[in-house]
This record gives C-alpha cells, structure tokens and sequence, in this order.
C-alpha cells in the first residue's frame, strides 16, 4: 500500500439542524462542492444510521457471504455489475452481490426468498432499513451540489429520475503480509456511491492531482464518491475518482455500497445553466445502462472511457 499521504476532506453530517436553508446547510454545501472539485468523494460522518445498523448490516452481510456458492449464484441480474460476481481468476479475493432497490422492503424480501426458500425477515428489514437512510445521505449530498451550483432549480427531476442499488461485498484476505491485488483501479458509472466499510484497510482512492490516498476506516465513517454519470451532469465540475482495493494480511474486508443511478431512458444532459463559454460542453446526452453496457463489453479505459463513448 502507498505511504503515509494526503487524507480524504472530512464532513460532518450528524447535526440534527442540517436542514436546507439552514445557516450549518449552506456551510456544508460548500465543503462538500469543494471536495468533489479537488478529490471527487469524502469521508462523513452520519448518525443517522444508528450504531446497531451498523453492526446489523456487517453481520447480514456476513451470513449472506457464508451460503454455499450455488445458492449465491441465484443472485443473477440482466444488468452488468447487477449481480453475483465472483471465482474470477484475474480478482481472486473479490465477491459481490447486488440488491436492486433495497431501499424498497419488498425487493429486499425478493431477494432474501432467493438466498433463503423459507425467507429471512430479519435480514429483509436490516437492509431495507440500512439503504433507505443511506439514500437519504446521497439526496442531501445532491441536493447540495445543485444548490451550490445555481441549479437548484432542477432539484426534483434529478432525485426523481434515480434508482438505487445496494451491492454488498467481500475481499478475502490474501494470506500473506505481500499487498494483493482486491479491485483493480476503476472509476464508477453512477451518480454517486456511498460505502461503508468493516475497519479492514484496502480502500484507495485517487486525488484529481494523481496522488493516491489509503482510506484509514472506522465504525462511524462513510465515502462519498462521484461517478462518471454525476461528471457528466455537472458538465465536469465534479471529479470522477479513481480507486481501487489493495488487500494485505489474513482477515476478510467486507463493504457495503448504495449506488445511485439514473433510471433506463433518462438522458444524462448537462443543464444549460452549467454550459457557458468558460465551460463548454463535454458530454452528448446519453444513457446510463447504455453507457454501463458499453462499459461491460470491453469500452471500459479508466480516464477515458465516458469521453470515448459520448464526448461533445
């Protein structure tokens, strides 16, 4: 792993009095457009969702992973990244699930029919409840950056036309004190995505400058990243990080991740207001699946992938 380095912007999201209008809001909004600029995600802090959630989720997740393969390969999805992925020689530490619309009670209950013939109420509720607060986190940040872009206008539209995914995800530890490969450096699609981490290191993340930052995890520490799809929009005044995992040592690093993305036939299209003659446009409108389709059949080139495929 790289040395000693530059760390991620903190914010502190925990206020009760974090409402829009609010004297603390509008501080916020500013810290969190900053950071998107220069590092593109931060670390927050988010009490939201309780102490109990959070170990809720990391036992689930858990339980979830220690079912046997062929019931975990039931997790199939016709949408890339959507599903289960995993005995992959060339990322043999890494296993992931997909739960689409976990925010809605009932496709965390189809999914848990699927792993558990007999259900699993418990584990339904855990993730309904854990991605429906987090999906909270992701609007305020939204609503955020379009506040403190002038655009607060389009506010609704833009929260309006998302779904969410949950993907839930282990990386083995790789038995040795050698650094190996978990996630080879990629930068996400979506809008945003926010992950939670059990404390395993192995999360790093690339500063707009090229400088690399190992994220140090705790129990209260949430990132939030851009994605390509949110870089677009803001016709590319948010920075769109890469990252990667770099695992070390014996135990397993299990992560929890809501991704944000624009619903199938929504155009992502910079608005007008964010397209002037110091900032031109960057990106034809397009479609996100499309784009991620694209992306999964051999498109995907970390940097320039999205400029490839719709660059104005």
């Amino acid at each position: 792993m790289s040395s000693e380095g530059p760390k991620l912007p903190f914010i502190d999201f925990s206020n009760q009095e974090l409402k829009p209008g609010f004297p603390l809001w509008n501080s916020l909004k500013i810290q969190v457009r900053e950071a998107l600029e220069e590092y593109g995600c931060f670390a927050a802090s988010y009490d939201r969702i309780p102490i109990q959630l959070r170990k809720s989720i990391f036992d689930a997740v858990t339980e979830l992973f220690d079912l046997p393969l062929q019931v975990k390969v039931k997790n199939s999805n016709g949408k890339p990244y959507h599903g289960y992925i995993g005995q992959s020689p060339l990322f043999p530490l890494y296993e992931g699930m997909g739960i689409d619309e976990a925010n809605v009670l009932e496709h965390a209950e189809i999914f848990s029919k699927d792993m558990w013939p007999e259900g699993n109420s418990e584990f339904s509720k855990t993730i309904q409840n854990y991605a429906e607060k987090l999906s909270e986190l992701d609007q305020m940040v939204r609503k955020m950056v379009l506040e403190s872009l002038g655009v607060e206008q389009y506010i609704d539209e833009h929260l309006e036309s998302t779904h969410y995914l949950l993907r839930v995800i282990k990386y083995k530890g790789p038995q040795t004190n050698e650094t190996e490969l978990g996630l080879p450096s990629h930068r996400d699609a979506n809008l945003v995505t926010i992950l939670h981490q059990n404390q395993v290191q192995g999360l790093e993340l690339q500063k707009k400058d090229g400088q690399w930052i190992d994220f140090k995890p705790s129990a209260n520490s949430f990132v939030v990243m851009i994605g390509e799809s949110f870089h677009a929009w803001t016709n590319g005044r948010l920075h769109p990080p890469n990252h990667r995992v770099m695992m070390t040592g014996n135990e397993a690093r299990y992560s929890v991740g809501l991704f944000s993305f624009p619903k199938d036939g929504y155009m992502v299209k910079a608005p007008k207001e964010l397209v002037d003659e110091t900032h031109p446009l960057l990106f034809k409108p397009f479609n996100c699946p499309e784009y991620i389709a694209y992306i999964y059949k051999g498109g995907k080139k970390v940097d320039t992938s999205l400029k490839t495929y719709c660059g104005a």
